[in-house]
């Protein structure tokens, strides 16, 4: 007989035409195109140097590859959407034209940007606002027809960390999520991916109260994003800085991935797939 699938989590995603099994979770590398992301060994400036990034990465195991040019870090200078296109366009057909097997995510929350993007050759959308910053971006994703990465955050990388305040924060993430995919859904957006926002107008105690009930959010029958590499929330906790972090994320990635994280998006890609690797072969004999 059948098993009963009413609950059962979607974990296949379409990307420019490639169905993507994220049943056993994957790895997405970070590339910033900026001057001043948190992390400045994740900063490349030039193509040549996101070409070479993104090779590194693919062979090291990244399935995703996720481009940005606008910083989102806590206080980050505000760009136009113009110089944010203009750094972005650049790497991503690089990218495009070396490695035409490369399933390259666009992080951007404005919808002209990551249109841009796609019609470049990209095949993904990871909106941190989640569709508040722009109210074209539910309707774009939904012309396209592209996956969505779905974020939680309040207000602007200017102010969200004077927002860091909640009751209940995994309820109010999960209300919100609620919503958007309801909203997502009617607009004919089929392949949605969560991502609770660590960090995101989120202080440490609110970003590990979500990883702690991480997989509280199968319930809503979608993949799960977990993007905690070399954030404060891991560095801050263990005294140190972004840089020397890199053990600290490897072992909150791998409580992620227990969590039922499908997806883990980092700095180290060897690091995360190799952790990735261990896990599943743990999993495997269950």
């Amino acid at each position: 007989m059948a098993k009963d699938t009413f609950f059962q989590k979607k974990e296949t995603i379409n990307a420019g035409g490639k169905l993507l099994d994220l049943s056993a979770p994957k790895v997405m590398g970070i590339i910033n195109i900026t001057p001043d992301s948190f992390y400045a060994e994740s900063r490349r400036t030039d193509v040549g140097q996101v070409r070479l990034q993104a090779e590194k990465m693919l062979i090291e195991g990244a399935a995703f590859l996720d481009i940005g040019a606008y910083s989102s870090r806590p206080g980050a200078k505000d760009i136009s959407a113009q110089e944010e296109t203009d750094r972005l366009l650049p790497a991503v057909e690089a990218i495009v034209s070396n490695y035409p097997e490369a399933i390259i995510s666009i992080d951007t929350f404005r919808a002209a940007v990551a249109e841009t993007a796609i019609k470049a050759g990209a095949h993904i959308i990871n909106d941190v606002s989640g569709g508040s910053l722009d109210e074209n971006m539910f309707v774009t994703v939904a012309r396209l027809q592209v996956p969505y990465i779905l974020m939680h955050m309040k207000g602007t990388p200017q102010t969200m960390q004077q927002l860091a305040s909640y009751n209940d924060v995994f309820a109010e993430v999960y209300d919100y999520f609620v919503q958007k995919i309801y909203q997502l859904k009617q607009l004919g957006v089929h392949d949605i991916i969560l991502d609770p926002g660590f960090g995101f107008a989120k202080k440490a105690e609110h970003s590990y109260a979500l990883m702690n009930r991480m997989h509280e959010f199968s319930c809503l029958q979608l993949p799960v994003l977990a993007g905690i590499s070399r954030k404060r929330m891991v560095y801050g906790l263990l005294d140190t800085t972004a840089e020397q972090a890199l053990i600290g994320t490897t072992a909150l990635n791998t409580v992620a991935l227990t969590k039922g994280a499908n997806i883990l998006r980092v700095h180290d890609v060897k690091e995360a797939a190799e952790a990735v690797k261990i896990f599943s072969a743990v999993i495997s004999l269950s």
